[in-house]
């Protein structure tokens, strides 16, 4: 027998009549590329979002095209963001901190249809322009030298009509938005979101034992919108009603924090290396902004030094909430919030749980597979994670070659390397790939590297292996000093051999003045084992 429910599609549109019928005066705030703030609201930004759906249209945009954005965190980003699957089309975010030839195949190989470029941007366009297919370009923000090739955003909004035409509702299982990976262990690779996963994506995030979203909070998410659908937030800030601040290019820690002081903001979202940034600032001056609206710091993109954790807290009253998630997962994935068991814990035993990735999303189903088989969950026993979901990736966009990423049974292999203990939190070890396999045991690359960033001179680590003809491999540390401080591989060492045996410790130490990073901020590991792949370490006494 079966149930006597309607049969309401889960889709874009639905999230944002939602917005505009309940929250259509709830503002959402841009800061500029001149620094100045732009403020419109909900109900604003739904009737010019079908405006924009029905110039794209107009242009020659048929349902399934695929509309490109290369464009900073704003408003008329977010009205892409809805404006797109309202056509029928896909929205495709380009990650502008690509290189250009990366760009070239990605918008290629997606079969772009139309692109939207942020005017300070047009230099990277014309850098690839001539390598791609796509018809329409249009320009948001001011630009002088508008041609019959690019067409404004504005004046395209005007010429659609005070009245733009109803659309259709898709079906939620169509193709609604995709990314593509950053390509780190080959060509990048598309992900297709269907509608259906994005609103079910909106609902868990905003859960309470989620990113806890609500009406009353005041969201910025610092993860751009051309990475993995800024997690998702945009849409979920329609869905609950949410104020946005959207923080353009102005990414660094100062304009933040002003952002954050100004508007008041109660949640924000980034990966580790921006919150390492603003950490830095508030502790070179203490008592200059007033943050005390903020009530989570969202972490996510890589993993987040137990010691930034503990400062945040300990130092200025901040609490972080560390995620985790892939493009493949729409991104979430997992999230660390105190069980009830450990809310009463040891302050350490509390920040120990709190660093870890935590449990899974309701309707995400994780196990973790060893050269054995799958791995018990008694939180020692590592093993590559496998997950499973109603927004989890189950193949990839034309990517046949890419099918070794599944199981045989439909589970997808993350490559993430962790243990699971019994409540089901997941600790993630390292990435497959960035393991050190010395002397037939493996060590954690991750694991050394936030124990480093405990130490109170070091800035930033990152940790790769180095050939060594006895043990095969051994680890090196590539550190990033704060500024003022001083530290030597022999203070370093010691204060790791208080936690860690003898054969983990890195056999050598490199001070860099920056570690390089990858188009979404995280440490570029990749370029750190090419430049020390054929290093021999000196006497540092390790």
């Amino acid at each position: 027998m079966r149930g006597l429910m309607m049969d309401y599609q889960l889709t874009i549109p639905a999230l944002l009549r939602r917005a505009e019928t309940l929250f259509g005066s709830r503002e959402i705030v841009t800061r500029l590329p001149d620094r100045r703030l732009h403020r419109t609201t909900w109900g604003e930004v739904a009737a010019r979002v079908r405006r924009l759906a029905a110039a794209l249209r107009q242009l020659g945009v048929e349902p399934g095209d695929r509309v490109a954005t290369l464009c900073w965190n704003h408003a008329p980003h977010l009205e892409t963001y809805f404006a797109a699957p309202l056509a029928g089309a896909v929205l495709h975010t380009l990650n502008l901190r690509l290189p250009p030839e990366d760009l070239a195949y990605i918008i290629n190989h997606a079969g772009d249809r139309a692109l939207l470029v942020d005017a300070a941007l047009l230099p990277l366009f014309e850098r690839i322009k001539d390598l791609i297919g796509v018809r329409a370009v249009i320009v948001v923000g001011t630009h002088g030298h508008l041609t019959d090739l690019l067409l404004d955003y504005e004046a395209l909004l005007a010429g659609a009509g005070p009245h733009a035409a109803a659309f259709p509702e898709p079906d939620e299982r169509d193709a609604a938005a995709m990314c593509y990976t950053t390509g780190t262990t080959g060509r990048p690779k598309g992900v297709l979101y269907s509608h259906r996963a994005l609103v079910l994506h909106s609902l868990a995030i905003a859960l309470p034992d989620g990113m806890d979203l609500r009406e009353r909070d005041t969201l910025l998410p610092v993860v751009p919108m051309f990475h993995a659908n800024a997690w998702g937030l945009p849409y979920a800030a329609a869905m609950v009603g949410a104020k946005l601040v959207l923080p353009g290019p102005h990414l660094d820690p100062e304009s933040l924090a002003e952002l954050y002081q100004a508007e008041r903001v109660t949640v924000t979202a980034g990966v580790p290396t921006i919150w390492m940034g603003l950490l830095q600032l508030l502790d070179q001056q203490p008592g200059r902004f007033d943050l005390s609206s903020l009530r989570a710091l969202i972490v996510g993109g890589a993993a987040a030094p137990q010691a930034m954790i503990e400062a945040f807290d300990e130092r200025h009253g901040l609490h972080v909430v560390h995620a985790w998630g892939m493009t493949e997962m729409t991104p979430a994935g997992t999230i660390a919030h105190l069980a009830p068991g450990v809310e009463h814990a040891s302050p350490a035993e509390r920040y120990r749980a709190r660093a870890r990735q935590g449990r899974p999303f309701p309707f995400i189903d994780i196990r973790a597979r060893g050269a054995g088989g799958l791995v018990p969950w008694d939180g020692e026993t590592m093993g590559e994670l496998e997950v499973r979901g109603p927004w989890v990736a189950a193949a990839y966009f034309d990517a046949p070659d890419a099918d070794d990423r599944f199981t045989e049974d439909g589970w997808f292999r993350t490559g993430d390397i962790v243990a699971i203990d019994a409540s089901g939190s997941i600790e993630i070890k390292d990435r497959a790939k960035d393991l050190i396999k010395s002397g037939g045991e493996w060590i954690c690359s991750v694991t050394l590297e936030n124990a480093l960033m405990g130490h109170a001179a070091v800035a930033e680590a990152a940790v790769v292996p180095i050939p060594d003809a006895r043990w095969g491999e051994r680890p090196l540390a590539a550190v990033v000093l704060k500024p003022g401080q001083t530290a030597t591989p022999e203070e370093l060492t010691a204060f790791l051999a208080a936690s860690f045996p003898k054969w983990w410790l890195p056999a050598a130490f490199e001070f860099l003045d920056r570690i390089p990073r990858t188009s979404a901020g995280k440490f570029k590991k990749s370029e750190l084992r090419e430049r020390f792949k054929d290093y021999r370490p000196p006497d540092q006494g390790a």
